[in-house]
């Protein structure tokens, strides 16, 4: 792996942003937007509700918001290679997939970074949540959504390169269809009892269950963190094996100039 390909990569998305208000204020308009009306909400409901219930709310709604930035790193900067028309270009490039997935992972740690950080200090300022009452946990809670959103980025750009822009919709939509079974914001025994062994093969499950325990009882439940981990890194393993097998295909078959010039 060459690092020079990776940063000319990272440097040539972070240009777009530096010239591009809108871009850069996409990052931080629709957690913002989520935080404000959900935090009202949560304002509303405290006297209604468990003590915890605006803890509880708040600390799921930020962390669902790593995920989904996570996955959107990924799959929206693969799509600006789209609409840029630009994909041949990168693969004919001595630059490799590895290098692709590495500079995009890289993308969606900043973009992560800039919009955790404004969530952070709004919910702080606003509703006066401190998201660091999670303690140490916080951060293999973090990590263990990240990567659960690289592999849902993954899937999506893997589905893109191989259908084409008629399947761009995933990259706004597939991180929502693990959100009801992702116990974001009520605990897996709500669920149906045929739908709890789905939830918990989801890393994500785990995290948020994991993040009630801890504000509950103020101790790291390590059994959820370390089936969490288990879980992405199996499927991450799987997403980029499928990234790698749908790449393969769109060679043979011709397809990638379609999908790059569609």
């Amino acid at each position: 792996m060459r690092f020079d390909r990776v940063f000319a990569l990272i440097c040539r998305h972070l240009y777009l942003y530096r010239r591009s208000p809108p871009r850069l204020a996409e990052i931080f308009f629709w957690p913002l937007l989520d935080l404000i009306v959900w935090g009202f909400v949560t304002l509303y409901l405290r006297n209604y509700a468990l003590p915890q219930f605006i803890s509880f709310f708040l600390g799921a709604l930020i962390l669902w918001d790593i995920l989904f930035r996570a996955q959107q790193g990924i799959s929206v900067s693969f799509l600006e290679e789209v609409w840029a028309r630009n994909l041949p270009n990168l693969f004919v490039s001595p630059m490799r997939p590895s290098e692709l997935l590495a500079a995009l992972m890289t993308i969606s740690v900043v973009k992560l970074l800039l919009a955790g950080v404004v969530s952070g200090l709004v919910a702080w300022w606003a509703y006066s949540f401190n998201l660091w009452v999670l303690g140490l946990s916080l951060v293999p809670f973090v990590l263990n959504l990240m990567v659960m959103g690289w592999a849902i980025g993954i899937v999506t750009m893997a589905t893109i390169l191989r259908f084409g822009q008629e399947a761009e919709m995933m990259a706004w939509g597939l991180a929502f269809l693990v959100q009801p079974v992702s116990a974001v914001f009520y605990p897996v025994s709500v669920l149906p009892g045929w739908l709890q062994p789905i939830a918990l093969a989801m890393p994500s499950t785990h995290v948020f269950e994991g993040m009630r325990h801890v504000i509950e009882t103020r101790q790291i439940p390590l059994d959820h963190l370390w089936i969490a981990a288990g879980l992405n890194a199996i499927y991450v393993t799987l997403a980029i094996a499928l990234f790698y097998r749908n790449l393969r295909v769109v060679r043979e078959k011709g397809l990638l100039i379609r999908s790059g010039s569609q």
